[in-house]
């Protein structure tokens, strides 16, 4: 009623603000930071626990002062760990970037831009949004997947879909017992 768009995970805007606009463009990305009208930029991490990305990589800073500025007064990069992105990991960020920031994402542009089937890539993750489709969440056909109005305010469980790294979570979950 305060005039403001929902912009998805939790964000809303005014119709004017930077974010609502880049998304009517389609232009509108996701980052680990939030939602951003920057486009896909790489982020340089400053500071203690600091994250950064340059193109598929991700990397975050030492966790504490003294080790920081000992690394820095060393003359070497302050990074405790890094991790470089594999073409599934790419795949399925791409995936979710169009979900999370456009709610639709064409299977024809994933396929092309990242040489695959999309449909029999994703095969299991497809199954699994045919449950979401029963609950008028998303919509599926041969070119599109999309998020309903209704769907919208649960975009975070549409992404998770294709998200292997929770997949995997929760499938250690299912199957794992405490003894």
């Amino acid at each position: 009623r305060a005039g403001y768009l929902y912009i998805g995970m939790d964000h809303f805007a005014k119709p004017g603000d930077d974010l609502a606009v880049v998304q009517r463009q389609g232009r509108l990305t996701r980052n680990f930071q939030g939602y951003s009208s920057a486009g896909d930029s790489d982020i340089v991490g400053l500071g203690v626990s600091a994250i950064g990305k340059l193109g598929p990589i991700y990397a975050q800073n030492v966790k504490t002062l003294e080790e920081y500025y000992g690394r820095l007064e060393n003359d070497e990069i302050p990074v405790m760990r890094g991790i470089e992105l594999s073409p599934d990991d790419l795949v399925r960020r791409a995936v979710i970037q169009a979900l999370a920031c456009h709610f639709a994402v064409s299977k024809e542009s994933i396929s092309i831009a990242h040489l695959i089937d999309f449909d029999r890539y994703f095969a299991v993750e497809l199954a699994e949004l045919k449950e979401m489709e029963k609950e008028s969440l998303v919509t599926i056909d041969d070119e599109w997947i999309n998020v309903t109005p209704q769907g919208r305010l649960l975009v975070r469980a549409v992404c998770a879909v294709f998200d292997r790294y929770l997949r995997a979570e929760r499938d250690r979950a299912r199957y794992s017992k405490i003894i």
